[in-house]
Protein backbone atom coordinates (compact mmCIF):
# COMPACT_ATOMS: atom_id res chain seq x y z
CA UNK A 1 0.00 0.00 0.00
CA UNK A 2 1.45 4.00 -1.13
CA UNK A 3 -1.25 5.97 0.19
CA UNK A 4 0.77 8.31 1.99
CA UNK A 5 3.66 7.55 0.41
CA UNK A 6 1.80 8.73 -3.07
CA UNK A 7 1.02 11.91 -0.95
CA UNK A 8 4.64 12.85 -0.51
CA UNK A 9 4.96 12.20 -4.09
CA UNK A 10 2.65 14.08 -5.25
CA UNK A 11 3.93 17.42 -3.33
CA UNK A 12 6.81 16.67 -4.74
CA UNK A 13 5.87 16.69 -7.82
CA UNK A 14 3.72 19.80 -7.57
CA UNK A 15 6.94 21.67 -6.24
CA UNK A 16 9.06 20.28 -9.26
CA UNK A 17 6.34 21.52 -12.16
CA UNK A 18 6.60 25.18 -9.68
CA UNK A 19 10.21 25.72 -10.02
CA UNK A 20 9.91 24.46 -13.38
CA UNK A 21 7.44 27.12 -14.21
CA UNK A 22 9.62 29.91 -12.83
CA UNK A 23 12.46 28.72 -14.04
CA UNK A 24 11.19 28.65 -17.64
CA UNK A 25 10.40 32.02 -17.22
CA UNK A 26 14.04 33.24 -16.99
CA UNK A 27 16.36 33.77 -19.76
CA UNK A 28 19.47 32.33 -18.84
CA UNK A 29 21.29 35.39 -17.59
CA UNK A 30 18.57 35.85 -15.37
CA UNK A 31 18.98 32.35 -14.04
CA UNK A 32 22.69 33.19 -12.65
CA UNK A 33 21.82 36.73 -11.25
CA UNK A 34 22.44 37.25 -7.40
CA UNK A 35 19.60 37.99 -5.26
CA UNK A 36 21.69 40.65 -3.53
CA UNK A 37 25.13 40.68 -2.41
CA UNK A 38 26.11 37.21 -0.31
CA UNK A 39 22.72 36.49 -1.67
CA UNK A 40 21.32 33.53 -3.78
CA UNK A 41 20.51 32.88 -7.90
CA UNK A 42 18.33 30.45 -9.30
CA UNK A 43 21.22 28.17 -9.98
CA UNK A 44 22.97 28.62 -6.64
CA UNK A 45 19.06 27.52 -5.22
CA UNK A 46 19.12 24.78 -8.11
CA UNK A 47 22.87 23.48 -7.26
CA UNK A 48 22.03 23.06 -3.17
CA UNK A 49 18.63 21.45 -4.00
CA UNK A 50 20.26 18.66 -6.14
CA UNK A 51 22.99 17.81 -3.77
CA UNK A 52 20.35 17.96 -0.92
CA UNK A 53 18.47 15.21 -2.63
CA UNK A 54 21.90 13.75 -3.65
CA UNK A 55 23.19 13.14 -0.54
CA UNK A 56 19.97 12.09 1.48
CA UNK A 57 18.25 10.12 -1.22
CA UNK A 58 21.23 8.07 -2.34
CA UNK A 59 21.34 4.61 -0.06
CA UNK A 60 18.37 6.13 1.48
CA UNK A 61 17.47 3.49 4.25
CA UNK A 62 20.79 2.25 4.52
CA UNK A 63 23.30 5.37 4.37
CA UNK A 64 23.40 8.47 6.58
CA UNK A 65 21.43 10.81 4.68
CA UNK A 66 24.94 13.81 4.57
CA UNK A 67 27.52 11.56 2.63
CA UNK A 68 31.07 12.19 3.52
CA UNK A 69 31.29 13.06 -0.51
CA UNK A 70 28.95 15.80 0.06
CA UNK A 71 30.05 19.46 -0.76
CA UNK A 72 27.71 21.81 0.73
CA UNK A 73 29.38 24.62 0.87
CA UNK A 74 30.35 24.84 -2.64
CA UNK A 75 26.50 24.08 -3.31
CA UNK A 76 26.30 27.83 -2.01
CA UNK A 77 29.02 29.42 -4.13
CA UNK A 78 27.80 31.82 -6.83
CA UNK A 79 28.26 30.17 -10.32
CA UNK A 80 27.37 31.09 -14.32
CA UNK A 81 26.09 27.99 -15.90
CA UNK A 82 23.75 27.51 -18.60
CA UNK A 83 20.01 26.18 -18.75
CA UNK A 84 21.06 22.79 -20.18
CA UNK A 85 23.63 22.62 -17.30
CA UNK A 86 21.33 23.85 -14.42
CA UNK A 87 18.30 21.33 -15.71
CA UNK A 88 20.97 18.56 -15.66
CA UNK A 89 21.87 18.82 -12.10
CA UNK A 90 17.76 19.66 -11.46
CA UNK A 91 16.98 16.17 -13.00
CA UNK A 92 20.02 14.23 -11.26
CA UNK A 93 18.91 15.14 -8.14
CA UNK A 94 15.03 14.59 -8.35
CA UNK A 95 16.16 11.22 -10.13
CA UNK A 96 17.68 10.33 -6.47
CA UNK A 97 14.98 11.35 -5.17
CA UNK A 98 12.48 9.56 -7.51
CA UNK A 99 14.82 6.18 -7.45
CA UNK A 100 14.29 6.06 -3.22
CA UNK A 101 10.37 6.37 -3.33
CA UNK A 102 9.79 4.03 -5.72
CA UNK A 103 10.67 0.84 -3.85
CA UNK A 104 9.02 2.44 -0.91
CA UNK A 105 5.67 1.21 0.95
CA UNK A 106 3.52 3.13 3.23
CA UNK A 107 4.93 0.17 5.72
CA UNK A 108 8.50 1.85 5.72
CA UNK A 109 7.15 5.06 7.03
CA UNK A 110 8.30 3.59 10.43
CA UNK A 111 11.37 2.29 9.44
CA UNK A 112 14.63 4.17 10.91
CA UNK A 113 16.97 6.57 8.81
CA UNK A 114 19.63 8.95 10.23
CA UNK A 115 20.53 12.51 8.75
CA UNK A 116 23.73 14.13 10.69
CA UNK A 117 23.97 10.80 12.83
CA UNK A 118 20.08 11.74 14.11
CA UNK A 119 17.62 8.65 13.72
CA UNK A 120 14.14 10.00 11.77
CA UNK A 121 11.35 7.79 11.35
CA UNK A 122 11.17 7.52 7.35
CA UNK A 123 8.11 9.26 7.19
CA UNK A 124 10.07 12.03 9.35
CA UNK A 125 12.63 12.43 6.74
CA UNK A 126 10.26 12.80 4.11
CA UNK A 127 8.19 15.83 5.89
CA UNK A 128 11.62 17.63 6.07
CA UNK A 129 12.60 17.03 3.12
CA UNK A 130 9.35 18.30 1.76
CA UNK A 131 9.54 21.00 3.90
CA UNK A 132 12.95 21.57 2.65
CA UNK A 133 11.95 21.50 -0.97
CA UNK A 134 8.78 24.07 -0.13
CA UNK A 135 11.41 27.05 1.58
CA UNK A 136 13.37 26.88 -1.35
CA UNK A 137 11.18 26.04 -4.23
CA UNK A 138 9.37 29.53 -2.60
CA UNK A 139 12.93 31.62 -2.80
CA UNK A 140 13.37 30.47 -7.02
CA UNK A 141 9.38 31.75 -7.50
CA UNK A 142 10.00 34.88 -5.44
CA UNK A 143 13.47 35.29 -6.79
CA UNK A 144 11.85 34.79 -10.72
CA UNK A 145 9.34 37.00 -9.54
CA UNK A 146 11.13 39.60 -8.86
CA UNK A 147 13.14 39.34 -11.96
CA UNK A 148 10.51 39.51 -14.33
CA UNK A 149 8.32 42.36 -12.92
CA UNK A 150 5.51 43.18 -14.91
CA UNK A 151 6.29 40.26 -17.51
CA UNK A 152 5.55 37.36 -14.85
CA UNK A 153 3.28 34.92 -15.46
CA UNK A 154 1.43 34.05 -12.23
CA UNK A 155 1.94 30.25 -11.67
CA UNK A 156 -1.52 29.83 -9.47
CA UNK A 157 -4.32 32.10 -9.22
CA UNK A 158 -3.19 35.45 -10.42
CA UNK A 159 -4.33 38.58 -8.45
CA UNK A 160 -8.31 39.03 -8.71
CA UNK A 161 -8.83 35.61 -10.26
CA UNK A 162 -9.48 33.86 -6.47
CA UNK A 163 -13.60 34.14 -7.48
CA UNK A 164 -13.24 32.90 -10.79
CA UNK A 165 -11.27 30.01 -9.45
CA UNK A 166 -13.20 29.00 -6.66
CA UNK A 167 -16.20 28.43 -8.95
CA UNK A 168 -14.18 25.90 -11.14
CA UNK A 169 -10.91 24.99 -9.10
CA UNK A 170 -8.89 22.82 -11.87
CA UNK A 171 -5.69 22.51 -9.96
CA UNK A 172 -7.11 20.98 -6.89
CA UNK A 173 -7.13 17.29 -5.56
CA UNK A 174 -9.06 15.46 -3.29
CA UNK A 175 -12.20 13.49 -2.71
CA UNK A 176 -15.33 14.73 -4.96
CA UNK A 177 -12.94 17.04 -7.06
CA UNK A 178 -12.79 16.13 -11.16
CA UNK A 179 -9.22 16.38 -11.84
CA UNK A 180 -10.28 16.62 -15.98
CA UNK A 181 -11.67 19.81 -16.30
Amino acid sequence: MRAVLSSFETEFKRYKARAEDAIAQLSDRELNLLSAPGGNSVAVIVWHLAGNFQSRFTEFLTTDGEKPWRRREEEFQARTVTRPELLEKWDRGWSVLRSALDPLTDEDLGREVRIRRIALSVSDALARALAHTAYHVGQIVLLARNVRGEEWRFLSIPPGGSEAYNRNPTREKGPGVDESS
